[in-house]
């Protein structure tokens, strides 16, 4: 009767193993907008979709990347995340195995002679000690009846590929920062090369300015005036080269390595701007962008968490089972099947007075699986208005830098009929300083934009999603 009550519990428990006690918690629906603002995409193609090598073309940022994904140090620890968050999957896929246990053990007591059990060892055994020998195989598994088990696992792998996600999310960050950092280098180098090609002309301008001085067609104020202007581009230089060493220097931590020059064979006015940057659809970024996917997974753990929570309220249905050998002589500790005991017993616990801090667990748990839907919300919206930040970027950049070049060649026509003027004695030094310092700055400036459309082009891969495929 004993082993039918025991096997009628197992039964149980097997057939209301797996039930869920906890109703998961969904995401929120139509978030996303059907376009981005101010676009009307062409289809659903999207720039995030290329694979890194297609979207980045130039060598020199290829291997800088591909440097930085094996020794930058975020993305060594990110990779450490994932081996951790893999060994705790691994444990958790256990649990629905019993614990197994085993155990060897002798022991040797001596009763007072005047005791009890020291008369009756006397009366029974003619012995003043009692042995005990035990070699046993012990069994404990908890019938996972209200999901708490099943819970635990789902929780484990959505963490183990939240940080999967959490490795991708620092790839695309990567990816943009060196990139932007090698395009901000090339800006760097155009802009030394623009002042020391500036500092020249002035320097042609001061020497005509001296000789006008020394025949007595102008006065020192003239000299005065072309000083200060090459003493202005001058300054440049230095600063400028300052600005590249702190580059190569920050570039050179991001991939990795000790501070170092950095070679580059490419020019900024060499690198191409693309034209067709389609972002797509806004609903595809639920499934590219790598924070949204780590947020979705963060509901998947709150929501494990609260099964967990719920379930701890309910009874346990605990099944141990022992067996092995037993005997107060040594021996006869392996005489079979003398020696051979076995043992099985189910029992149901209820947790009485802790409820109040389970409820309490539950309440919490809940209360935190609704800040994961929040954040979800936010990292929804963030990526949406990153987008369209970036496609703004794009499309404005684009008319500056029009406008900008204009100026820029029309400055440099400007300056040449000034210098010519001026050697002729149809134009005084004024409107020669004033020219070369306009020139300047809508050179320096044109870089700067050409640097902007570039870092806006990357800017937008990586908010669409791209570089870690």
């Amino acid at each position: 009767m004993k082993r039918f009550n025991i096997f009628t519990i197992l039964l149980v428990a097997l057939i209301w193993s797996g039930c869920s006690v906890s109703k998961d918690l969904g995401l929120p629906q139509s978030l996303a907008p059907k376009m981005f603002r101010n676009t009307i995409p062409k289809d659903s193609s999207s720039v995030g979709d290329l694979p890194l090598k297609n979207f980045i073309n130039d060598l020199t940022v290829q291997n800088l990347i591909d440097t930085a994904l094996l020794k930058n140090y975020d993305m060594q620890i990110a990779l450490k995340n994932i081996d951790a968050a893999e060994v705790l999957f691994k444990q958790s896929k256990l649990g629905y195995l019993p614990e197994l246990k085993l155990q060897v053990a002798a022991s040797s007591s001596r009763p007072s002679d005047n005791s009890l059990n020291g008369l009756s060892l006397n009366s029974f055994t003619g012995s003043t000690h009692i042995e005990d020998y035990t070699a046993n195989l012990g069994v404990f598994w908890e019938a996972d009846i209200w999901g708490k088990i099943r819970s635990q696992k789902a929780g484990a792998l959505a963490s183990f590929l939240q940080t999967e996600e959490a490795r991708k999310a620092v790839q695309t960050r990567l990816v943009s920062n060196v990139a932007q950092g090698y395009y901000n280098l090339l800006m760097l180098d155009a802009q030394l090369e623009i002042a020391k090609k500036n500092l020249k002309l002035n320097d042609s301008t001061l020497r005509i300015i001296n000789l006008q001085f020394d025949a007595g067609q102008v006065t020192s104020l003239a000299i005065q005036q072309a000083e200060a202007q090459q003493l202005n581009a001058a300054q440049l230089i230095p600063r400028l080269e300052q600005n590249v060493t702190l580059q190569e220097n920050a570039l050179s931590v991001l991939i990795g390595t000790l501070p170092q020059s950095i070679n580059r064979n490419s020019r900024l006015d060499k690198m191409v701007i693309p034209q067709d940057l389609n972002a797509g659809f806004p609903s595809a970024l639920l499934s590219r962008r790598p924070d949204i996917k780590s947020a979705e997974l963060a509901l998947n753990v709150a929501n494990a968490k609260v099964g967990v929570a719920k379930a701890s309220l309910y009874p346990s249905l605990i099944i141990t089972a022992s067996g092995g050998v037993n005997s107060f002589k040594a021996s006869n500790w392996f005489s079979m099947p003398a020696s051979l005991f076995g043992l099985v017993s189910g029992g149901i616990t209820q947790p009485i007075f802790q409820r109040g801090q389970l409820k309490s667990n539950l309440a919490l748990a809940t209360i935190d699986r609704e800040k994961t839907v929040i954040q979800f919300r936010q990292s929804v919206i963030n990526a949406v208005g990153e987008v369209s930040d970036e496609l703004t970027k794009v499309e404005k950049l684009k008319t500056q830098y029009s406008i900008a070049e204009k100026r820029a060649n029309t400055l440099q026509q400007a300056s040449k009929n000034a210098s010519l003027l001026f050697k002729s004695g149809m134009a005084n030094y004024l409107e020669v300083i004033t020219a070369q310092g306009n020139l300047l700055q809508s050179e320096l400036e044109l870089t700067t934009i050409k640097t902007e459309q570039l870092n806006a082009v990357v800017g937008l891969y990586r908010s669409l999603g791209g570089g870690w495929n």
